[in-house]
């Protein structure tokens, strides 16, 4: 594996963040804890190694430029919707993390409220990011 292949890697993991978030999801609903929450220990973990290589492809291949077209104006809003969400979850998925591992599962649903939809946002346009960037409008590649 080079460089060039952690955008896709990236889309992946998005991806499978995004399955997890919906199967943990509809465990919790149909009240099964034990796979809620194995569901839910395996979004952080493939969120956290996406970050990790995020970081580790732009640290090495600087910004992407996204091409002047006329798609241009809408994946910027996308992207900023996209990354002002992503800093705002994390420190709420730590919360909703301590919160479950005390047992306090009441704040814990509060908190998640709010955090469930918002990562699941973040991961969808994750993968709709990369799409406009490397499928869509290709052109757009460092």
């Amino acid at each position: 594996m080079n460089l060039s292949d952690l955008p896709a890697v990236n889309a992946c993991l998005n991806s499978l963040s995004t399955l997890l978030l919906t199967a943990g999801f509809i465990f919790i609903k149909r009240k099964n804890e034990r796979a809620h929450r194995n569901c839910m220990v395996a979004a952080l973990v493939t969120s956290s190694l996406f970050l990790a290589c995020y970081l580790y492809y732009h640290y090495h291949a600087g910004r992407t430029i996204f091409p002047d077209n006329w798609f241009r104006p809408y994946y910027l809003i996308l992207l900023l919707t996209h990354t002002v969400l992503a800093v705002v979850i994390v420190p709420l998925i730590i919360a909703a993390v301590v919160q479950a591992i005390r047992g306090k599962f009441v704040s814990h649903k509060r908190i998640t409220r709010w955090t469930w939809p918002m990562w699941m946002y973040v991961s969808v346009t994750g993968v709709l990011i990369y799409l406009l960037l490397y499928q869509i409008f290709p052109a757009a590649r460092p």
